[in-house]
């Protein structure tokens, strides 16, 4: 799910919301939010601002 999540957002080219993630790979919202998470503890994901998400 990490890299699912990740490619949608290096495909989006700009910062996302988890919900929108969600429908651009057909995944529940929580599950994102939840790789968004783990992804974000390892460094990989950075927040520009509150509740959107890009690649670090």
């Amino acid at each position: 799910m990490e890299k699912k999540v990740l490619d949608a957002m290096k495909k989006a080219g700009k910062p996302v919301r988890p919900a929108d993630l969600a429908k651009m790979i057909g995944a529940d919202s929580k599950e994102v939010s939840k790789a968004i998470k783990e992804l974000k503890n390892k460094g990989k994901v950075r927040s520009p601002k509150a509740c959107f998400y890009e690649p670090a």
